[in-house]
């Protein structure tokens, strides 16, 4: 064992039972300003080919995540139609179902060096710590991938820029009912061993 990379068996049992809470099964509190403070800094930890940092986070918090509701129910609803009684309460309700959301923004651009591929599952990444660290920290996260992640006037309203797109959003409260556990992939399914020819 290498002291310049010690074990932690903790760790790694951790992340063998980590699981999403359902954003719908998230309640107050969500973390305190020094506690995302340290969430999002370990986000921003991930592996970065050349230091790009091409991620950053945008914080959906308090009285702003009903506006949001109530512009993304507008925006919907030019482009569908009315909508009916539940789907206006889904809109309404999109980010106020945890006290905390935080969007996380790919900004990969092209590099002579580093390919976009390459800064995209940088933000990918970005995203999978959040969630892990937002756990860890003893909270429930859900990441979410949803509609207004690739509709350009929902995104841009939810403060996307010129040559960036939503990677998701970070869900993250206090759980009020234990996670579904569901089946995963047989590891036999999806690890080999390399063998030529």
């Amino acid at each position: 064992m290498s002291p310049f990379s010690p074990a932690r068996p903790d760790v790694v049992d951790f992340l063998l039972t980590r699981r999403s809470h359902p954003s719908t099964t998230l309640s107050d509190p969500g973390p305190d300003e020094a506690t995302l403070h340290r969430i999002l800094t370990a986000a921003a930890r991930v592996p970065d080919h050349g230091k790009l940092a091409p991620w950053r986070f945008v914080v959906y918090r308090g009285a702003a995540r009903e506006r949001i509701g109530q512009r993304l129910l507008e925006i919907a609803e030019a482009r569908e139609g009315p909508l009916d009684e539940m789907r206006r309460t889904q809109e309404l309700t999109r980010f106020t179902r945890a006290p905390v959301v935080v969007g996380v923004l790919s900004r990969a651009a092209a590099h002579p060096k580093i390919p976009v591929w390459e800064q995209e599952l940088s933000a990918g990444a970005a995203c999978m710590t959040l969630l892990t660290a937002a756990s860890a920290s003893g909270f429930g996260a859900q990441w979410l991938s949803e509609w207004c992640c690739f509709d350009e006037t929902a995104s841009a309203f939810l403060g996307r820029r010129d040559g960036e797109r939503f990677a998701g959003f970070i869900h993250i409260g206090t759980p009020t009912q234990a996670p579904f556990e569901r089946s995963r992939p047989d590891l036999d399914s999806v690890a080999s061993v390399w063998e030529e020819g």
